[in-house]
């Protein structure tokens, strides 16, 4: 998605500005796009905010006024100009030539105010002021007529509900809080001759003959009245129509018709078909990516309750993601290259589907371009997270704008498929005193802004779907969905939270869980760049800094000592924790799978990190694949086989699911494994499972798996997918495992420095994980090996390494535990 204008009728303002403060001496160059923190840091008058407990001493950045400035030429000021500004964060003042033109109070909109009359022909400045949003937060909750609690578990920053803004940016349970500041988008001079595109949206009418019928609608914003030309382009097809229109915004309609589409699917359903749509006028052209497809959310009664189900051009998808939170906590840090590298590791993970949750941003065009050329589909939350909300008539003037905007911004796009009201609103309700002594003032608040919100998205997009809250029972429902699981979407927290076993997510059969997760530190890797050796201890201070859910070290460690023996020293300490992280999310995402179609989506918590902290991401900070994420890609596969004990444990159920269109026919072989690595065979069965369902394939009694053995199995699918698992009937702790003796062979293959090693055991190896300072991808990683077995494991740098064939470090249960062959982070290979 994109948009141009003529050179000689816009002056691009991103590049170079210079930065002050009115509270401070500093003066410095600054660029935009950005955000001050960054260009504080790249100039040496604050560390990085990231290192060690640095975060504690930038505070002070956001406590002050900031003023940007820069000077432009402009030959002729005659006719109407206006300024074109997006993603400005967030509460701002903008002056052209000294004269006000805009005071900004929002992240989420688009401006475009007048300045005509401040122009001059020659030398212009144009200046930004960017406001405390502490001190304006403050200001803006001493207005309000009753108090409107935020969450201070969460935000250690006050008062960020006040702020059209992203609400993590005042701290979360994973995020650092600094209450960053900038300018992250569009900044330029425009002319308006005759007319502007306003927005661009479409609607698509598929007919029972398979053509489709595609509307597209575009808003022009004139000064006067006047005659324009207009073009539409669909691939090859392009007419000009002459339009006139009138002052304020004129619509004008055109219909394609496609009489053989190309249909837009999920990934691994289909292809996902994309045609270039442009609207241009004698001086602008806006670009979209359209995807003809039709969707719909499923939220029928049966015995349970109701559904919640996606369909997606008459076929039910079952949504396997992950939630999304922004690429960086400071924009400065993030690229499109490094976001589309994120969302690439989630196809390449076998995930659908991304929840953009609702306390970030609406993200930029190309994060959505990328999802679609991906085919990811995209649950939408509006910008409202874990606080509760203003619901002053301001206020909801402020929302109402912003939701009309992002939803005509975005509406194009075809891996969008849902829209939500919010995030945990509806529970936060019960978080606050004040909301529990006077919940009913508190709920018809939450009521005027999410009604405002749906009004606002069903006037600007009559067609798309709206879900009200996450989680959410139902429409107008205000119950628990935390922990009732017969309709609508869950948030399943009671395993992290509540600290549950990890046997507790198979008490629960959520229609969609669209949150759930478990806590790991980030990669050794990671950690090294932010922590010194000294610090390298979970109790320390720093540790204790990059861990924002409080208690979050304790449940790490806790659930250590109830499934595994304590790690013998920090780097196995961090390796186990990851390893744990992705037994709990397995555990979760297989049994729920198994009851498909009772359940159709698991978005599990989170993809990725904002910085490098403990979290319950499944990707570093940085993209690093955590033990979980390789775990994910085996656990989401389209065709899997999982073990899934009984709730008595006296069965353990072999649960073939097939998430693809046509029939598989699937071959099970299940064996015990023996501490010692020898597999002894136990069972083989054939099973065939149809589309879109699943079947237990065989059942085996738990008296069959002796103490001192693991249950193991390999599959082959008449699709060519295929797997392996291991199921332990018990607890890990009670194995006495041996040492794996492992053997690493390498061989370098190619100039960009890719490195083939082949691993070899001795004995039992579990959850082998390989690991680099260098940054790369492994074609396998987090596997099991029995006694003889050897894996050949590709490693790809991310950019080509100089100085030789990197070190590997090779972890493994036994070793974490004791000593041993390659100790986990003591010995690299040679």
């Amino acid at each position: 998605m994109s948009s141009s204008i003529n050179d000689n009728l816009a002056i691009d303002l991103v590049g170079s500005w210079r930065l002050t403060s009115p509270d401070s001496d500093h003066s410095l160059s600054m660029s935009l796009p950005g955000d001050i923190h960054s260009a504080l840091h790249a100039e040496g008058l604050i560390p990085d905010p990231y290192f060690a407990r640095n975060e504690e001493v930038v505070q002070w950045v956001a406590q002050q006024d900031w003023e940007l400035t820069r000077s432009f030429a402009l030959d002729d000021a005659g006719g109407d100009w206006y300024l074109d500004i997006d993603y400005l964060d967030t509460v701002a003042s903008v002056y052209v030539n000294d004269t006000l033109v805009l005071e900004a109070n929002n992240c989420f909109q688009r401006y475009r105010p007048d300045v005509s009359k401040a122009l001059k022909t020659g030398e212009n400045t144009i200046r930004i002021v960017l406001h405390s949003s502490i001190s304006a937060g403050a200001a803006l909750q001493a207005k309000q007529p009753f108090y409107i609690p935020y969450s201070t578990g969460n935000s250690p920053i006050p008062n960020g509900n006040m702020l059209r803004k992203p609400q993590c940016h005042f701290g979360w349970d994973w995020n650092i809080a600094i209450a960053p500041l900038g300018l992250y988008g569009t900044i330029a001079l425009k002319k308006l001759e005759i007319a502007r595109i306003e927005n661009v949206i479409t609607q698509q009418i598929h007919n029972d003959d398979g053509s489709v019928d595609l509307k597209v609608t575009v808003a022009l914003f004139a000064k006067g009245t006047g005659i324009t030309q207009l073009y539409f382009s669909l691939d090859d097809e392009r007419v000009r129509l002459d339009v006139g229109v009138n002052a304020g915004e004129t619509s004008i309609t055109h219909f394609f018709h496609i009489d053989e589409p190309r249909l837009w699917w999920p990934a691994g359903n289909g292809e996902q078909a994309l045609y270039a749509l442009s609207v241009e006028t004698n001086f602008e052209t806006v670009t979209r990516q359209i995807g003809l497809r039709t969707v719909e959310l499923i939220t029928t009664e049966d015995e349970a309750g109701s559904r919640f189900a996606l369909k997606v051009n008459g076929r039910e998808i079952f949504a396997r993601g992950a939630n999304w939170i922004p690429a960086d906590a400071l924009f400065s840090r993030s690229n499109p290259a490094a976001t589309e590298d994120l969302l690439q590791s989630a196809v390449d993970a076998n995930m659908n589907a991304i929840r953009v949750w609702g306390g970030g941003f609406y993200e930029h065009d190309w994060f959505y371009d990328t999802c679609d050329r991906l085919g990811l589909m995209v649950w939408q939350d509006f910008m409202f997270a874990c606080n509760l909300y203003p619901s002053t008539g301001d206020f909801l003037e402020n929302v109402e704008e912003e939701v009309g905007y992002q939803v005509r911004r975005l509406a194009t796009h075809p891996s969008i498929v849902l829209w939500c009201g919010d995030n945990e609103l509806v529970g936060a309700l019960t978080w606050f005193e004040e909301s529990r002594k006077d919940r009913d003032r508190y709920l018809v608040s939450y009521d005027r802004l999410n009604r405002t919100i749906e009004t606002a998205m069903k006037k600007a997009l009559p067609d798309a779907i709206w879900w009200p809250s996450s989680p959410a029972s139902g429409y107008l429902n205000f119950g628990d969905a935390w922990h009732a699981d017969g309709s609508g979407d869950m948030h399943y927290w009671s395993v992290w939270h509540e600290n549950k076993s990890f046997d507790n997510y198979r008490s629960v059969r959520p229609r969609f869980c669209s949150e759930f997760g478990f806590q790991s530190y980030t990669s050794l890797p990671v950690i090294k760049t932010y922590a010194e050796a000294k610090d390298m201890n979970i109790a320390s201070p720093v540790m204790e800094l990059h861990q924002k859910n409080a208690g979050g070290n304790e449940r790490i460690a806790g659930t250590m000592f109830r499934y595994f023996r304590f790690p013998k020293d920090f780097p196995n300490f961090v390796y186990l924790s990851q390893v744990q992280q992705g037994l709990a999310i397995k555990t979760a995402v297989e049994y729920w799978r198994s009851l498909k179609p009772h359940c159709m989506g698991t978005i599990y918590w989170q993809l990725n990190d904002t910085w490098p902290v403990a979290s319950w991401s499944s990707l570093d900070y940085g993209g690093r694949w955590k033990v979980m994420h390789y775990l994910v890609r085996r656990f989401f596969q389209p065709v899997s086989v999982a073990a899934i004990p009984s709730e008595d444990n006296k069965t353990i159920r072999f649960s073939l699911v097939n998430d693809t269109n046509a029939d598989v026919m699937v071959d099970i072989s299940v064996s015990l494994l023996k501490l010692d690595g020898e597999r002894v065979p136990l069972s083989t069965a054939h099973a065939v499972c149809t589309p879109d369902a699943a079947v237990t394939a065989l059942s085996i009694d738990a008296d069959q798996i002796p103490a001192d053995c693991l249950l193991a199995w390999r599959f082959t699918a008449s699709n060519g997918m295929g797997g392996e698992g291991h199921y332990v009937h018990g607890t890990y702790k009670a194995l006495e495992l041996q040492p794996a003796g492992l053997t690493v062979l390498r061989e370098e293959k190619e100039e960009n420095g890719t490195v083939e090693l082949t691993i070899t055991a001795k004995g039992l190896a579990l959850f082998v994980m390989i690991e680099s300072e260098v940054e790369g991808r492994y074609s396998d990683n987090a596997f099991d090996l029995a006694a003889g077995e050897s894996r050949r494991i590709v490693f790809t740098p991310a950019k080509p390494v100089a100085g030789g064939v990197p070190a590997f470090r090779i972890y493994d249960l036994q070793s974490s535990q004791s000593g041993g062959q390659l100790a986990g982070g003591q010995q690299p290979t040679d």
